[in-house]
């Protein structure tokens, strides 16, 4: 039985990865537990765990006593006369016997006690282990596969050995899911609730736009080209502001790539989403007259103290610096972090 033990725990650490000394730890737990429920008290007990021979015991801790003596507490103590017949010879009146007890002596409660312990304690490493893989993917965007559509539109994705819920609010809106199919998600956030580890994702989030850029430019990933920007309505627009400290790299081209193949790639990914790329500058005038594309900007005056400005625009380019529903303002504004006023040269 103890072979058949050591043989499955192996199995656990390979299949499941958990490992074995983790599982003889819980499973010297269990069987404390187990003493504990079988005789009132486990302050005797001790498990002896030999891994060269594939061997688990329980024993109780016994003090010799003379065989003249009355025996006070059987699960403490021992004739000697038995000490002699089942342990020892050498026994002495006195001595500390370890006395294994049988598993089949615990009954039956004690021993659903120890596999209590035991699957508990296969659930903790799980949810540890869970945690573990699933922390160190925080704020990284992750190839997954749809596995199961909700019928309230949530869609549960298979990420390694793990799953977690697309709920419909973080879906790029207008995006039709399918089980099989195969997408990018961004892990926003992974915490700890009572029910195990959650990862919150989403296909929303700016961070999925950045990560896209960073794994399809390689100036981006090489620190060439910096993202210092980005304002996302998902599903619609997005604004990105890039940076090159390298006169000899021009960063929005970097971007866009021979032929626009990179920024092709990027919208294929984000379903059509429109991607504007703006090049960043430290003087805010220019960075927000370069924000407002593609509307052609007349003049900006920008307090930077008060983060807000003055936009001068042709009457005919009004309407392209607002945009549909006020989108391009409201991108500008948010990429830029300026509060942005748009007037018409008819009108100053």
């Amino acid at each position: 039985m103890n072979t058949e033990f050591f043989t499955a725990i192996e199995m656990i650490e390979a299949e499941r990865g958990i490992p074995q000394e983790y599982m003889l730890e819980k499973v010297e737990a269990a069987l404390m537990s187990a003493a504990k429920k079988a005789y009132g008290s486990s302050d005797n007990a001790v498990v002896i765990i030999n891994r060269d021979k594939k061997d688990i015991k329980l024993c109780l801790q016994k003090i010799v006593i003379d065989d003249s003596e009355t025996m006070e507490n059987p699960n403490a103590q021992i004739f000697l006369s038995e000490a002699h017949a089942k342990h020892s010879k050498r026994a002495k009146v006195g001595d500390v016997l370890n006395c294994e007890v049988k598993t089949k002596e615990f009954g039956r409660i004690a021993a659903q006690t120890a596999k209590q312990v035991i699957i508990q304690g296969i659930r903790d490493a799980e949810r540890g282990l869970l945690y573990q893989e699933l922390n160190s993917k925080e704020f990284e965007i992750l190839s997954t596969v749809v596995s199961r559509i909700e019928p309230n539109g949530n869609a549960l994705l298979t990420i390694g050995k793990s799953e977690a819920m697309l709920i419909k609010n973080e879906q790029i809106p207008g995006e039709v899911l399918k089980e099989g199919d195969h997408i990018k998600i961004y892990v926003s956030e992974v915490r700890e609730t009572k029910r195990g580890p959650q990862a919150l994702i989403s296909r929303t989030h700016s961070g999925l736009v950045k990560r896209l850029f960073e794994l399809e430019v390689p100036e981006i990933f090489e620190g060439i080209v910096e993202i210092k920007s980005i304002a996302r309505e998902a599903g619609s627009r997005t604004k990105i502001a890039v940076f090159s400290s390298d006169e000899s790299v021009d960063p929005v081209g970097a971007c866009i790539g021979a032929k626009g193949q990179r920024i092709a790639h990027i919208c294929d990914e984000l379903k059509g989403e429109k991607v504007d790329i703006i090049r960043y500058s430290e003087d805010p005038e220019t960075y927000i007259a370069q924000a407002l594309a593609p509307a052609d900007i007349i003049s900006v005056a920008a307090d930077v103290d008060g983060h807000t400005c003055s936009v001068v625009v042709s009457d005919d380019q009004l309407s392209l610096a607002i945009g549909k529903e006020g989108q391009n303002a409201r991108l500008a504004a948010k990429l830029t972090g300026y509060k942005i006023d748009i007037k018409p040269l008819s009108k100053v």
